[in-house]
């Protein structure tokens, strides 16, 4: 596995690596990434349920020992601007998890905002008391996690690009910027690197084949070569790489370090 760690920003995975345990994982890619994106996609049970306090204190000892940071996936299943009560059992959730995750201090939380029935609205009023509740969600939440900044919006395949654009217009939350997401939906992600990097806190890059999230060995060359280009000279957060098994991670940790020979020969 290339040694990335000398780059300006952090280089980073998921939690969803080797067919364990967060533990286990966190183990398997302290030294070898510099992030690590724990995914706390259902809490309620399962894979995902939340770890006791002793697993999360070697953690922050690991993050410790190997210049590691982590980003927490905050749960898909959030409705944060949802109607009463369904608003509150989000918030509650949140809540939840921010506080089991707070000793690791952690880089970014990243937040899905859903609202499918919301999208293709003409509804006006409708949406507009959706942004009301999504931002004073948005809210609370940035008191719990330390700053609203700490709060990492992800722009979510389906969803037109700028559905969250009158969020960030009301309230100080930084992005996460998730490219294959755009490819995914067919659009052209070079617009967004311009306009949307700069509140970026976190950066997702994986490639398509059959489906998204597969080894970022799928991006063209050229493109990833114009991105890496642009992230060494104007960025600085966290760069995810986001797969989901050794193979992709490796063949995308791979695929950069090609790239970036490219770049410096250039």
């Amino acid at each position: 596995m290339p040694d990335l760690t000398h780059l300006p920003f952090r280089l980073g995975t998921t939690s969803f690596i080797v067919p364990a345990d967060l533990l286990t994982n966190v183990r398997y890619l302290a030294g070898r990434v510099r992030d690590i994106e724990v995914l706390l996609f259902e809490v309620d049970d399962g894979y995902n349920v939340l770890p006791g306090p002793e697993v999360w204190a070697e953690l922050a000892t690991r993050a410790r020992a190997h210049d590691l940071t982590y980003t927490i996936h905050l749960p898909l299943d959030l409705k944060l601007g949802g109607d009463e009560p369904e608003r509150a059992a989000s918030l509650e959730k949140a809540r939840r998890v921010i506080t089991a995750v707070k000793g690791l201090d952690p880089w970014a939380y990243v937040i899905h905002l859903e609202g499918a029935t919301l999208r293709d609205s003409t509804d006006a009023s409708a949406v507009k008391a959706w942004l009301e509740r999504a931002v004073a969600s948005l809210g609370e939440i940035g008191v719990w996690v330390g700053g609203a900044e700490k709060l990492a919006v992800e722009n979510v395949e389906g969803y037109p690009p700028e559905f969250t654009a009158p969020v960030f217009g009301r309230i100080g939350v930084s992005r996460c910027f998730d490219l294959g997401h755009l490819w995914r939906d067919c659009v052209d992600p070079w617009p967004y690197v311009r306009a949307w990097l700069p509140r970026t806190r976190v950066l997702h890059l994986h490639g398509l084949d059959r489906r998204d999230h597969d080894s970022v060995a799928h991006v063209p060359a050229a493109d990833l070569d114009a991105l890496l280009t642009h992230l060494l000279k104007h960025y600085r957060g966290v760069l995810t790489l986001e797969v989901f098994n050794q193979a992709n991670l490796d063949s995308s940790l791979e695929a950069v370090a090609r790239s970036l020979s490219r770049v410096a020969a250039a």
